[in-house]
Parts: C-alpha cells; sequence; structure tokens
C-alpha cells in the first residue's frame, strides 16, 4: 500500500506541474499513464512475492540442507573425525587433519557442539589423528609447515614439525616455557612423521612417536621430555587401571596389526592382543576392560578383559557392520569405518564413523546396553546431490550417501541417512576408495537405477549400477570414463586401477560383473586433453566438452544398451564427434534435453572472453539451441552470466543447472544462485542462504555445485555444494 501511495502522489504531482505550467503535452500523459498502469499492477503483485535487491519480482523460496546434524553459524559437525577423547562425564574432544571451517579440534556433548579448539587451520597448520585430556589441558597432535616466517618460529623451509600443542579445556591455546610456534604452546615431537597416540596420567603424557619407532613420556606442566622406550610402529594409546599401557601397534611390511602391553616406565608386559586386522581405536571402560574397534570385515567393537591374560568376553556393534543384513542399510549398531572409541563414567559408549575414504563424520552415543542415544553427523564433504527422478524428489543420492526426505519435517530434519553405498570389503578397487569424486548424476536407464560421479577437475566420470535382485544397498562400480594425461603418462598415477593404459585415455566396463578392473576391460583411445565438462542425458548418453580444439569439441558417446551384468556400454567405436559452435572459445559445460532436442553450452566467447585460466567456472555465457541435432543449429538465446573481468575472481559462475522451465546457475564465492527463463533466457529471481543456514556458505568448488529438479507437483528442489560446514544446502521453490 505505501508503494501505491507513492505512485498516486508522484501521479498527482505530475498532474498539478503541467497544469500550472499550461504544457500539458499528450504524448507524455499518455506514456505516463502507461507507466502507472504498469506500476500499479506490480505493485499489486509486490503484495504476495518477494523482491530481489535488483528488483525483478520473485517466487518465495525456503532454504533448508541435507547432510550435517547442523546447520551453520556456530554449530557444524566437522567434516571428518579421526582421534577421539571421552571425559567421565562425558564430554567429547576430537581430532581431525581437516575441517575446512576450521573445525579440526571439536568438543561436543549431550548431542551438541559445545566449542572447538582454536587457531588449527590455516597457515600450513591442520589437525591430526590423536588427541587426550586430563584436568587442565586437551592435548592435540597436529601439524606445522613452512610458510616463510622463520622470525615467528614457523619451521625452515621445507620442513614439517608434528608437534603435540596443548590448549586450556575451554579450547585456548595454552602456551609453556620453551614452547615453540607463534605463541609458544607446541611441543615440537618429530620432524618425520606424524604423531598417533596419546594418553596422559600423573601428570605425564605419553605419546607415539611412528617414525622414530618411540614412546616418548613429558610432563604435562613444563612439557619437557621425562624419558622414552621402544615400541614398534606405535598408534593410539589407552591406560588401564594399574596404569599400564595398551598401544596398537599398527601393520608394517608383513608384521599383522596388533595390540602390546607395556608398563609406564617402559617395560613390555607379556599381554598381548593378537589376530586382530585392523583396530583403529582402544579405550578403557568403568570396568577396567579394553575395548578394541576392529575395522576390519568385523566393523565391531571387541572387549577385552585384561585382568591377567586378555580374553576376549563380548563385543558391541553388530558382526560385520553394514554390511550385515541388507549390505548398506543403515542401523544404530551397524557400524562402518571406526575410528574413534570411548566411553564415561556411567559407562555409556561413545563410537565414531568415518566410512572409508573419509567418508564424513558420524558420531553414536550408546548406553551401556546398546540403545542409541544420539547421534551426529557431517556426513558430506567437497560433494552436491542429487535425486532419483523415479522417487520424484524423496531419494536422494550423494556420492556414498542415499538419503530419504520428508518434505513436510522443518529445514534440516527433512532427510534421513538411509543407506551407506561403499563397501571396501567385497570392492576394495571401487573408484570412490582411489579418486575424490564429487558430484552425483543420479539416473533411471531403462527403469534401473544408476550413479554417475565427476570430479573437482573434470578428468574422470564414474558409473555404478544397485542389484535389484538382492537387498543390498551397495553401489556396484560398473563403467568408467578417464581423460588424456597431457604429459603421455597414464591417465591416473599410481598403482591403481590394476591395468591401465600406458596413455591415452580409456573407458572401463567391468565385463564380468566382479566390481574389479580386469585386463580385458579397457577400450581405448587418445584425443585432446583438456576437459571443460561431463553429462549424462535422460536417456543415458553421456556427452564430454573439450575446452579448446580443432573446433570439433564435443564428444557424444551414445548408449548402446545394458550388458548381460546391468553395466551401460560404450565405446569410442560408436562415439560421435561434434563441432563447437563458432560463437565459444572455451567451452566449458554441456546439458542436453534428449525429449526436446535442446542443447545448453556455456563457456568463455569471443564476445566476452576469458581473464587468465580459471578453470573451475562456466564461463562467460550460456547459450540455448533448439533442434540440437539438425545441422547447423542457432541459438535460441544468449546470456551473459556472472564473470571474471579483473583477474581476481572474485565474481564468476560456477557451476549450471536446468530443469523444467528454468536455467539454474550459482556463483564461486559468494553462492548465489541466479534463475533464468529457459524458453527466453530472462532472469527472472536472484537468492542466497537464507537464515536457517545462518545466511552462509563456502565457495561453490565444483563443477557440479548446483542440481535442480522439478517435482510432478511443479514445486523446483535446488541443491548446492556447501563444503565450508559439511552439508549439501537445499532449496525450495514454487514455480
Amino acid at each position: 500500500m505505501q508503494k501505491l501511495s507513492r505512485i498516486y502522489h508522484k501521479f498527482d504531482q505530475y498532474i498539478k506541474k503541467n497544469w500550472r505550467w499550461r504544457n500539458f503535452q499528450q504524448r507524455k500523459f499518455v506514456t505516463f499513464l502507461v507507466c502507472l498502469i504498469c506500476g500499479i499492477i506490480i505493485a499489486s503483485v509486490s503484495i504476495s512475492t518477494r523482491w530481489s535487491v535488483s528488483g525483478m519480482p520473485t517466487t518465495t523460496y525456503k532454504t533448508s540442507w541435507i547432510g550435517n546434524s547442523f546447520g551453520g553459524g556456530k554449530d557444524w559437525v566437522q567434516n571428518n573425525i579421526e582421534g577421539m577423547y571421552v571425559t567421565a562425564n562425558g564430554t567429547i574432544y576430537t581430532n581431525s587433519v581437516w575441517d575446512e571451517a576450521g573445525r579440526e579440534a571439536g568438543i561436543y556433548k549431550d548431542g551438541k557442539t559445545i566449542g572447538m579448539a582454536d587457531d588449527t587451520h590455516g597457515w600450513s597448520r591442520t589437525g591430526g589423528k590423536a588427541v587426550t585430556v586430563d584436568s587442565k589441558y586437551l592435548y592435540l597432535a597436529i601439524h606445522q609447515g613452512d610458510i616463510g616466517k622463520t622470525e615467528k618460529d614457523y619451521p625452515p623451509e621445507k620442513t614439517h614439525w608434528y608437534c603435540v600443542r596443548r590448549y586450556d579445556l575451554s579450547g585456548k591455546p595454552a602456551p609453556f616455557s620453551g614452547g615453540r610456534g607463534w605463541d609458544k604452546s607446541m611441543l615440537i615431537v618429530s620432524t618425520k612423521g606424524e604423531v598417533t597416540g596419546l594418553a596422559t596420567i600423573n601428570k605425564e603424557l605419553y605419546v607415539s612417536d611412528s617414525a622414530a619407532n618411540r614412546i616418548r613420556v613429558y610432563s604435562t606442566e613444563t612439557m619437557q621430555e621425562l624419558r622414552s622406550f621402544s615400541v614398534a610402529n606405535p598408534g593410539a594409546i589407552a591406560l588401564d587401571s594399574q596404569s599400564n599401557l595398551w598401544i596398537i601397534q599398527g601393520k608394517k611390511a608383513s608384521n599383522p596389526a596388533k595390540i602390546v602391553h607395556y608398563s609406564r616406565t617402559g617395560k613390555q608386559l607379556p599381554q598381548e592382543i593378537t589376530q586382530l586386522i585392523e583396530p583403529t581405536a582402544i579405550a578403557i571402560d568403568p570396568q577396567g576392560r579394553l575395548l578394541v574397534a576392529e575395522n576390519g570385515p568385523r566393523q565391531q567393537v571387541l572387549i577385552y578383559n585384561v585382568k591377567s591374560q586378555p580374553v576376549q568376553v563380548g563385543t558391541f556393534g553388530t558382526k560385520g557392520g553394514i554390511y550385515a543384513g541388507n549390505p548398506g542399510e543403515v542401523q544404530d549398531l551397524k557400524l562402518y569405518g571406526i575410528t574413534g572409541l570411548g566411553t564415561d563414567a556411567a559407562g555409556n559408549i561413545y563410537i565414531n564413523n568415518n566410512g572409508f575414504n573419509r567418508s564424513g563424520t558420524d558420531l553414536r552415543k550408546f548406553s551401556p546396553l546398546g540403545k542409541l542415544l544420539w547421534q551426529l553427523l557431517g556426513l558430506i564433504f567437497v560433494d552436491n546431490a542429487d535425486t532419483d527422478p523415479q522417487s520424484d524428489g524423496v531419494d536422494v543420492f550423494t556420492k556414498q550417501e542415499h538419503f530419504v526426505m520428508d518434505y513436510n519435517q522443518p529445514p534440516g530434519k527433512k532427510w534421513t541417512f538411509k543407506n551407506y553405498t561403499l563397501n571396501p570389503f567385497k570392492y576394495p578397487q571401487d573408484p570412490r576408495l582411489h579418486t575424490s569424486p564429487d558430484a552425483s548424476f543420479f539416473r533411471r536407464i531403462q527403469g534401473k537405477p544408476f550413479l554417475y560421479l565427476s570430479d573437482m577437475y573434470a578428468s574422470f566420470l564414474q558409473i555404478y549400477r544397485f542389484d535389484g535382485g538382492s537387498n543390498s544397498k551397495i553401489a556396484i562400480p560398473s563403467g568408467m570414463f578417464v581423460n588424456t594425461n597431457a604429459e603421455g603418462k597414464p591417465s591416473i598415477a599410481g598403482k591403481w586401477p590394476p591395468y591401465q593404459p600406458k596413455k591415452g585415455e580409456w573407458i572401463w566396463r567391468d565385463r564380468n560383473g566382479n566390481g574389479k578392473f580386469d585386463e580385458d576391460e579397457y577400450d581405448k583411445s587418445e584425443d585432446y586433453p583438456y576437459l571443460g565438462g561431463w553429462w549424462v542425458d535422460k536417456k543415458g548418453d553421456v556427452w564430454k566438452t573439450l575446452r579448446t580444439h580443432d573446433g570439433i569439441g564435443i564428444r557424444h558417446y551414445p548408449l548402446q544398451g545394458l550388458d548381460a551384468h546391468g553395466n551401460p556400454i560404450y565405446s569410442y567405436s560408436s562415439m560421435k564427434k561434434q563441432k563447437t559452435p563458432s560463437m565459444f572459445t572455451d567451452l566449458r559445460r554441456i546439458e542436453y534435453l534428449p525429449d526436446t532436442d535442446t542443447m545448453y553450452l556455456s563457456g568463455f566467447t569471443v564476445n566476452h572472453p576469458a581473464t587468465g585460466d580459471d578453470t573451475g567456472v562456466v564461463g562467460s555465457e550460456i547459450i540455448r539451441f533448439d533442434n540440437w541435432s539438425q545441422e547447423n543449429p542457432t541459438p535460441r538465446w544468449r546470456i551473459v552470466v556472472p564473470h571474471d573481468i579483473t583477474g581476481k575472481r572474485e565474481v564468476s559462475t560456477a557451476a549450471m543447472s536446468v530443469a523444467g522451465d528454468y536455467v539454474f546457475a550459482v556463483t564461486f564465492k559468494t553462492a548465489e544462485v541466479h534463475v533464468y527463463n529457459a524458453a527466453t533466457g530472462v532472469q527472472v529471481q536472484q537468492f542466497k542462504p537464507g537464515p536457517e543456514v545462518a545466511g552462509e556458505s563456502g565457495w561453490i568448488d565444483i563443477p557440479y555445485g548446483i542440481r535442480a529438479f522439478r517435482r510432478r507437483n511443479g514445486e523446483y528442489l535446488v541443491f548446492v555444494e556447501e563444503n565450508w560446514k559439511g552439508k549439501v544446502i537445499m532449496y525450495r521453490l514454487q514455480s
């Protein structure tokens, strides 16, 4: 109503002015009257719609998120937990090598975040794999690299410090005489290898120096070394009721892992626990029993009476972990990738699961009888989500997780972690164990579900199938595309995958259905090495763009059907090459819609060239082509998207996605979503993270950092990568 009042006031002033001047021109009046009518219409519409900063009318949207127990601000669950200590009152102190938002060392209690250790992030500083606490201090294993500021007590060039850093219990650094680093809170243990275990008792700190094969003992008050003794490849440490040390002795060469027993003075005691595959964490419970996290195929906590010779007296968790019963199905007592273990004075048990290849944090508290009391999740890091189109947005997949959505729930509560789709024991050659994929394309081909994954550099496309004839929820390695290495080397460095071609590019298909890379399963070629992007269309055809080339920069791999094991068939012999439209100088993204023969391409153009070589963006323009399969299609429209013209990357568009009537694009640093009408190319909306996620987001770091889907009721789901605080942001828009 205020807007209408202002319009009326302007109109009144206009009439008075022109009558007073006796210069009332009919043309001006008619023009103004048209503007007035349009203004009234827009003003009335604005009563029921939202307006963006630029003044364009927008539909209402709501912000939610997937994959983290908390939405952001001061509360989020860290990316991974690799070391954990639980105090008698149930306070949990954690450590991890990296958390994007700086919570390498989190502090949790009663299912909430209550703090974090300061200054663990940046300046070539990261966390580590061990943590312990006494009544006064927190001791954290960290790594400090060089940054060229030796005058401020950083390491010399090409030197690494593997340290124990001392904090007070609130997470503030606690410096000490002789301490190192800029704030004098660091104890340098080694320059050769990380600290792998920590424990403390009676004002003594026990440190596993794995590189030196020693346990070092320090005063907790002065942090001076008191003594040391030899232990081969020492890891996590637990102190029993007699103040003796139980130490995980990690696998080395042909020697299997075991747990050894030492006195505090360094005398090796005769008790030991063998026949373990991968012990990752240990703790003593209030009954004096030793708990061992067995991260091998059993995926259980093993319980030992250690009053004399160790005797296993029980287990905790389902044998086989998440792979028992319906493999992959999440249940309270099904564990997976155990990295943390502890108990409190009441006998409650705390277990952290990281999945495999650092899938994410799954921290659980159980009663002594095994009832789940709470669970904290931080499952997503550098990843985005996509929906199974058959489910109408109910089933959502990331690279390792399957979520089930209930859109009637409040923001952040709409998702349930239903299945974990990676099995390292049955499929040890799964590419997700050896690479870092980060974006999902979920497709139905001949009615069957498939998961396609790409990576931050568009260097590969992985394919997974699901066994529809069983209750397994595991995504089975099915196929893989890789690009040509520019230096004439194998596409993927290292020993994985076996039998890969020595140069060029290749397509792998699991022809015998065993999920392994066998010698006769590669199709080879050699092509221009620099990729712009991948796309998998509704039919299952794969598309690839080459950034700069000879003018023929589009590769189309038509699906040749499914083989006897259900794997999609692609080949270089059936591949089609297509011309790059002449307006492009650097082709980046591609999305083809076969139902309408519509092609959307993005990249840098003759009219809007690149400044520098920013490989992670969509370019400067998105262009729509109708009737793409006809000869020489012409653009229907061209839109210039936010892009860098300064060389500073302050403004650029990181990713795009087409769904229904709209084209969605998200900016790199600000994570703002721009929405364009797919028919006209006109921008119709712009929005950014709402208060549900504290109005914040990290940078968009991946080529497919936005994915949109239109539900049958006309609602749009827009998923945006948010790796800063370990989640995927989800926007809901009414059409």
